[in-house]
């Protein structure tokens, strides 16, 4: 660039999301955040993903974050605009995923003057809706004049620290205000380890390992918010290195991989050698871990974390010592030198695992109703290499875990927040992500009903997309849990392949299949098929996945206490 060039906030922020990986904008226009748009959409490289309404929006930038690895971002408007994407902001943050919430606000006098404008309650009071997105940010700044560009960089430098969402509100009159674009000449990038505590580390790494026989590790989401699937892959390459998965990193490390042991669950883990050779590790390694009831089986695994060694984004731990300053990257780094240099002896084959794959399903008369027990196997058999399956909360994704997926593919879903009808427009930001892997979305009915709008244009992208709706007449997780004839159990039926079409993705095919037999006629076909497809899947309302009638069971316990 040229000395002393400068750039309006918009295209500075549109050249400071390039430089993260966040090419895709999702997305709605409002007065308010017009002219920041204008600036924005004119930087080469930016591409405007408009979407049906803010939730969705923030849903798709949250699947666009977890899926490409980077960071994903989105545009509302005050109030009205900003306070529908809350819940799918808060989602990003409960499960460390980097979201820039932008938002287009009054202009600078008008704050001042607490003037009464629209989407307010009249009352001068325009930071309220700030003070909400503080409690779901990392960061969350309203620029300023004198260092907007400083803001920009203060707010996006926290999100690639933290790796959680962070707020940047943007007044009417400061998106075309001039900043210096000399400050893009240096890249944002997350704090270096304080090498002093990577010493340390290393130190007491080295005497822990020295007594350990082999190595099992169990890995969670937040190893793919840092992006080091790769590294950790390679720490799978040496001898006497085990990793399993939490259900939010499932497939982290290829599943067909010599050191995969699949993915854990506490005592609902489908083999009981992988939780025994998690549970009873020594060391356990915990690289990225989350602990909820959802992420341990209700609480149910046997391994005691605080004896662990464990590796956070921004900290590494042995037992009762603690090494802050040292970042994940450098904490896994060091695992896989010190593994190396102790050289373990090779392990068991996991190939030996047993009931790893869901079960061949009994012997059945063609033409019977359509089931869990039928389809999960099914859909094993067809699923291809380079896959991003995603599925939904509930029937879903507790079917999709039970899975052993090809390589080079990804289960996405939202095991901690599972907000239901977040997983169709993540799938849209997927999509635009990672176009080259096929993005294969399983979603209730019920879930669907919730975020259909985006439907369309899911639909409309050239990545191929598959939608199964599991069409089981209602909230079947919930009728597992309680009263599962209660009315609000029950929704509306739809016309689902009427629906392609009548939201503008005209050129899909749709599929409906209600026994076994036709389920093995559309997967079929859908072999074949070159474009987008939508099929039906009709369900017994009661019907579930092994793993969900396990977890309900859990949750109806601990409701009942």
């Amino acid at each position: 660039m040229d000395a002393h060039a400068s750039l309006s906030v918009g295209r500075y922020l549109a050249h400071r999301l390039l430089q993260i990986g966040a090419a895709h904008v999702f997305g709605l226009p409002g007065d308010f955040n017009l002219t920041l748009l204008d600036e924005m959409v004119a930087v080469d490289g930016l591409h405007w993903a408009g979407s049906t309404n803010e939730l969705n929006a923030a849903y798709a930038a949250d699947g666009y974050a977890r899926v490409g690895r980077r960071c994903g971002a989105l545009v509302t408007t005050f109030g009205v605009g900003e306070l529908s994407a809350v819940n799918g902001i808060a989602g990003s943050y409960a499960e460390d995923v980097p979201v820039l919430h932008i938002v287009g606000m009054p202009s600078t006098s008008a704050r001042a003057s607490r003037t009464p404008l629209h989407h307010t309650f009249l009352d001068g009071d325009v930071d309220r809706f700030v003070r909400i997105a503080r409690e779901v940010a990392v960061a969350c700044e309203v620029l300023r004049p004198d260092d907007a560009a400083q803001q920009i960089d203060d707010v996006v430098t926290a999100m690639l620290t933290h790796r959680r969402p962070a707020y940047l509100g943007i007044p009417l009159d400061l998106a075309g205000w001039n900043v210096d674009a000399d400050r893009l000449r240096v890249p944002l990038r997350a704090p270096s380890s304080d090498p002093a505590a990577v010493d340390a580390f290393r130190i007491a790494l080295r005497a822990r390992l020295a007594t350990a026989a082999d190595l099992t590790v169990l890995a969670g989401a937040r190893v793919h918010r840092q992006g080091l699937e790769a590294t950790v892959a390679a720490l799978a390459d040496h001898p006497g290195v085990r990793i399993a998965s939490q259900t939010g990193a499932k497939a982290l490390l290829d599943e067909d991989h010599p050191a995969s042991l699949g993915t854990y669950l506490g005592a609902v883990t489908r083999s009981d050698e992988t939780r025994d050779a998690v549970d009873d590790a020594d060391p356990l390694v915990l690289i990225g871990a989350v602990f909820s009831d959802f992420t341990t089986g209700f609480f149910t695994q046997r391994y005691d974390a605080a004896s662990a060694i464990q590796i956070d984004p921004d900290s590494a731990r042995i037992a009762h010592a603690v090494y802050p300053g040292v970042r994940m990257a450098d904490a896994v780094a060091v695992l896989t030198e010190e593994t190396a240099r102790r050289g373990f002896p090779p392990v068991f084959d996991p190939s030996r695992l047993t009931s790893e794959r869901p079960g061949t399903e009994a012997a059945r008369a063609l033409g019977e109703p359509l089931t869990h027990a039928v389809l999960w196997p099914a859909v094993q058999r067809w699923l291809q290499p380079g896959t991003t399956v995603i599925a939904e909360a509930g029937t879903s994704f507790y079917g999709a875990v039970d899975l052993v997926l090809p390589p080079r593919s990804d289960l996405l879903g939202q095991p901690v927040w599972s907000s239901i009808g977040y997983t169709l427009p993540a799938a849209l930001g997927a999509a635009l992500a990672r176009p080259e892997h096929r993005p294969v979305l399983f979603i209730g009915d019920g879930s669907a009903q919730l975020t259909i709008q985006e439907l369309g244009a899911l639909l409309d992208v050239d990545a191929r997309p598959v939608v199964f709706v599991l069409d089981n007449a209602g909230y079947t997780v919930e009728r597992l849990i309680q009263s599962p004839d209660a009315v609000y159990q029950d929704i509306r039926a739809w016309d689902w392949e009427a629906l392609p079409p009548a939201l503008g993705a005209r050129r899909t095919a749709t599929f409906a299949a209600t026994t076994d037999a036709e389920l093995r006629d559309v997967l079929a076909a859908l072999e074949h098929e070159t474009g987008p497809a939508l099929v039906r899947l009709v369900l017994d309302a009661r019907d579930a996945p092994r793993l969900l009638l396990a977890l309900t069971a859990g949750i109806s316990a601990t409701n009942t206490h």
